[in-house]
């Protein structure tokens, strides 16, 4: 189930130890809710124009990750680096390897986990991103992963029957790689247009996932 709501206030009402796995992609604080259309000869991708709406602007507070760790038994966080001093420490990290150049954005981005497992990286490419939910032409919101990504974190590092959580569900990837593998996903997404647009993503993928 997914939700349009706060996911401060949904988190208050939660048990401990509710989820079993967190995958979470807060707002890294450096103004990534706006962008500039741009187009990529070399990597065939273009990167449309996204209004400034002010969520980026900050980090969450030390209230959300204390919420966070409660609520859920294992963690990955997208964006770990901007949160180290919210974090405890950990060898698990991932760095996902986005496999483009002629960017003007960075190579890949770094998750904390909270697995003690070796640090990971995964090569795939940010080309992806409108793959999924295909009546949709390209992304439909400025930070959207893969669901291709979401599908690799699944298989390595959830097991079967657990639960996944997600406070900020942005473009609803993560909704698709669930649905995909059979996982139970609660997400949870403040801003409206976004949360309708992804709604509308997951259902298009669903149907045509029906159809075949």
């Amino acid at each position: 189930m997914i939700y349009n709501q706060d996911c401060m206030e949904a988190m208050k009402e939660m048990s401990d130890n509710q989820f079993d796995l967190a995958i979470v992609d807060p707002p890294f604080g450096i103004g990534r809710d706006k962008q500039k259309k741009i187009i990529c000869k070399i990597a065939n991708h273009n990167r449309k124009y996204f209004k400034n709406k002010g969520w980026d602007s900050k980090i969450p507070s030390k209230k959300y990750f204390n919420e966070l760790f409660r609520i859920s038994v294992n963690q990955i966080i997208w964006g770990g680096n901007y949160f180290s001093m919210h974090l405890p420490s950990s060898m698990g990290w991932i760095f996902w390897y986005k496999g483009q150049q002629g960017l003007t954005m960075s190579d890949g981005e770094i998750a904390f986990s909270s697995f003690n497992k070796a640090t990971r990286l995964i090569n795939i490419n940010r080309g992806f991103i409108s793959e999924n939910g295909l009546l949709i032409k390209g992304s439909i919101h400025p930070t959207q992963k893969p669901v291709k990504l979401y599908e690799w974190l699944l298989m390595n590092y959830a097991k079967e029957g657990d639960t996944i959580l997600d406070t900020h569900l942005g473009s609803g990837s993560i909704a698709i790689a669930c649905h995909n593998l059979g996982y139970d996903l609660t997400g949870y997404e403040i801003d409206k247009e976004y949360f309708e647009a992804a709604t509308k993503r997951i259902e298009q993928h669903k149907q045509q996932t029906r159809l075949f």
